[in-house]
């Protein structure tokens, strides 16, 4: 290993300006590169396709639609809906919505649509037609009395009409698919559009505007995520100044930033030649891979500087710098990649991108941090009163180091792993308390007051009917819905459906057919049955088309529709689970219930993915450090002292989470592994300098001292300026940001602590007999 490392030494230094070309050319062609990245998100991304449930959703969705869709109503401020400003806003809001590119038009849903009808019962049978009929003049009075009547008839008010009268509702499914270019749905040009075509233009002193659906709330966190520059730009200049008083120097504090800034610029270059764009979820990875960069260019600058200080050249600096850091900073950067490549295991589109992303931006820190800096550092020139200051800071440090080496004694060390075991069974059980998916009504990843979340509460307040809707798949034979047998077993499972605890209300082919047998009989609510007659009951399914959604052409699949109070985790697992242990009561070999379509159905799915791949990714990330340790430090011990302060934090967190209320989710679930990446980084660079001296007899409290000497100050340093970075998030417009910040902010912080107090006293019971 010396002589290869000491061939690098040679290859590198003494080709040092066709090394700063090769970075400077690349580092233009890939800038240029990152020019070209655009932000990307798409629904699928955001699914488990894989996954039972997805795969039921896919297969059917061309039936009944998908769950990405779009609700708008249209509400009055002052009065009732039924003013002429009203329904000429609607109609104009209908016709908008149909008109935007990516909006299934055939699915647009409306008092305006043609297939929004009412049905009553007259002397001679039924009458019905359209609730607005084709010559609707919405100045005459009598006009709009005859739609308010049509819309009693038609049994739609809790879905097209709020329940107050003040809100109606215009609906739509989006496509996958972009009709005009044959490529992938711009979700946020898309969700632009609704902001400008609907609530731009139509929204006044009279009428408001609210619009949800994932198109909607992905536009809205991308708008939120705009403000990441603003952080990034907090960030970079808290991190500048924080690096200028360590190290006393405008150069020093310069050429780590620059090195950082540019793993950041070769990253986004290398996505958009990979042909990835960067997703609104995943636009905080760059400024962690800016922060992984600093933290090792602070051990760079301060291995150079203490060389100097020695009395070195900047060239033998840099060169005994890149000697000492390449092992360890390399094994580091390591762990984190591959810590951050285990992220693929889980089957979810945008957590695979974020893996991917992230793993790019930390092996190009290999390059920009570990080669460039200190070929970089090599041309500085430092001035004696430079060394000098450095001297007496060495002095003056030394006794603080000292202090902390007491972590090492064994009295001290037991006490403190006696607290650290306690904090980990706290943790332990705090975290087994720790729920899968959103703990809160609306949209996770926007703050309850945002305007997104409020529509969603407007929404659900005034509506039987929400975007949180889950649909259970009734698949027999073709033709089964003229079988008694098959409505009734449906029917049985959505009445106990209906009375699970957070649902909100239910709809099916057998509900809607009992109200038309019901019609057909005077409308005697003894009739509102299913027929056992099977001539009846084609009579009675009959009047319901396809077009509502209740069953497919050959009516082969009838979804049970229920509408939910809100997507809580334990909402969803509760419904989820009620489902599994009621259809095994109806279920034949020519009927079968299937899990699950509609946005909560999606939400069900990625509920399970990411518990399932919760174990396995720590599994994965853990034993990616340990072979890592392993192979780096060739001990045991050592590795154990790593890698046991690091399963504390990680759980510690977890509880964290718990406390705090947030749930495990796909935008959480990368935090633990992204913390653990970077913090392993902390632990490496202290004991890499102790298990040298351990391995030549050195006492472990002196071994412990030399390391804090030689790495204590910037392992201190990086923890509490990454740390100080990512609390800034707390004040984002997005809450997943925020919860984003506060986790990692406490893991950056304890995995700092825990290489410095932890680690040590671990090393003082590892290796005890040596005195």
């Amino acid at each position: 290993m010396t002589k290869l490392i000491d061939f690098c030494v040679s290859i590198i230094f003494r080709n040092r300006i066709i090394v700063v070309l090769l970075f400077a050319l690349t580092t233009a062609f890939l800038g240029y590169q990152s020019s070209q990245l655009k932000l990307d998100a798409g629904f699928t991304k955001n699914i488990p396709l894989n996954h039972e449930y997805m795969v039921n959703y896919m297969k059917h969705a061309k039936d009944f639609g998908g769950a990405n869709s779009i609700l708008v109503s249209v509400c009055d401020k002052d009065s009732d809906i039924f003013n002429t400003e009203f329904f000429d806003t609607l109609k104009n809001v209908h016709d908008q919505l149909f008109f935007i590119n990516g909006v299934e038009r055939s699915l647009v849903k409306s008092l305006f649509s043609s297939s929004t009808r009412f049905t009553e019962i007259v002397e001679g049978g039924f009458a019905g037609g359209p609730v607005i009929p084709a010559d609707f003049d919405s100045t005459n009075s009598d006009a709009l009395a005859l739609v308010s009547q049509n819309i009693d008839k038609a049994g739609i008010v809790g879905q097209l009409v709020s329940d107050d009268f003040k809100c109606a509702m215009v609906s739509a499914q989006l496509l996958n698919i972009d009709p005009n270019t044959g490529e992938k749905l711009d979700t946020l040009v898309l969700a632009d559009q609704l902001e400008q075509q609907l609530r731009g233009k139509f929204e006044n002193e009279n009428t408001s505007i609210h619009i949800i659906g994932f198109a909607k709330m992905i536009g809205d966190v991308a708008n939120g995520a705009k403000d990441v520059l603003t952080f990034f730009a907090i960030a970079l200049a808290i991190t500048a100044v924080m690096v200028y008083f360590f190290s006393k120097s405008i150069m020093l504090t310069i050429l780590p930033l620059l090195c950082s800034v540019i793993a950041v610029v070769w990253q986004l270059g290398l996505l958009t030649i990979l042909g990835f764009g960067l997703d609104p979820m995943s636009i905080l990875v760059p400024f962690l891979v800016f922060a992984i960069g600093v933290s090792h260019g602070v051990q760079m600058i301060n291995a150079v500087g203490k060389r100097v200080v020695e009395g070195g050249t900047s060239l033998f600096a840099a060169q005994s710098a890149f000697r000492t850091l390449l092992i360890p900073g390399g094994i580091a950067l390591l762990s984190d990649t591959v810590g951050f490549m285990t992220l693929l295991v889980i089957d979810i589109g945008i957590i695979r991108e974020l893996a991917i992303t992230a793993s790019l931006g930390v092996a190009v820190i290999i390059l920009t941090n570990l080669i460039l800096l200190p070929v970089l550092m090599s041309y500085v020139k430092f001035s004696d009163s430079y060394k000098n200051k450095f001297k007496n800071k060495e002095n003056r440090s030394d006794k603080f180091w000292n202090t902390i080496a007491h972590c090492s004694t064994p009295k001290v060390a037991y006490l403190i792993l006696f607290v650290t075991a306690v904090l980990f069974v706290f943790g332990w059980i705090q975290s087994s308390k720790m729920k899968i998916g959103d703990l809160h009504a609306g949209a996770p990843a926007l703050h309850e007051s945002s305007r997104y979340n409020q529509d969603t509460f407007l929404i659900t307040d005034k509506y039987a009917i929400s975007v949180d809707y889950i649909s259970i798949l009734v698949e027999t034979t073709p033709e089964a819905c003229t079988s008694y047998e098959v409505m009734n077993a449906i029917d049985e499972l959505q009445w106990k459906m209906g009375n699970v605890e957070g649902v909100q209300s239910t709809v099916s082919l057998p509900s809607v057919a009992k109200l038309v047998n019901a019609g057909y009989n005077e409308g005697n609510p003894k009739w509102r049955v299913i027929p056992r007659n099977q001539q009846t009951l084609v009579q009675a399914i009959a009047q319901i088309p396809t077009s509502s959604g209740l069953l497919n052409t050959n009516c082969s699949v009838m979804p049970i529709i229920l509408f939910m109070e809100d997507h809580k985790a334990e909402t969803i697992k509760r419904v989820v689970e009620a489902v599994k242990l009621f259809r095994e009561n109806y279920e034949t070999d020519d009927l079968k219930f299937s899990l699950a379509s509609g946005p909560v159905g999606v939400m069900a799915a990625k509920n399970e993915a990411v518990d399932d791949a919760q174990n396995p990714m720590m599994l994965y990330v853990f034993g990616a450090v340990i072979i890592l340790c392993l192979l780096s430090f060739r001990s045991l011990r050592a590795t154990m002292s790593v890698v046991i302060p690091l399963y504390v934090v990680s759980v510690l967190a977890q509880a964290l989470m718990t406390f705090l209320e947030i749930g495990l989710t796909v935008s959480t679930l990368p935090v633990i592994a992204l913390g653990v990446g970077i913090g392993v980084d902390y632990g490496i660079y202290i004991l890499s300098t102790m298990n040298i001296k351990l391995k030549s007899g050195m006492p472990v409290r002196q071994a412990y001292f030399e390391a804090l000497k030689e790495r204590g100050s910037a392992v201190l340093f990086t923890g509490i300026t990454l740390a100080v970075g990512v609390s800034t998030w707390v004040f984002s417009s997005l809450k997943f940001q925020m919860d984003m910040g506060i986790l990692l902010t406490f893991m950056f912080v304890v995995n700092m602590l825990g290489a410095i107090v932890v680690l040590p006293a671990l090393a003082a019971v590892f290796w005890r007999k040596q005195k």
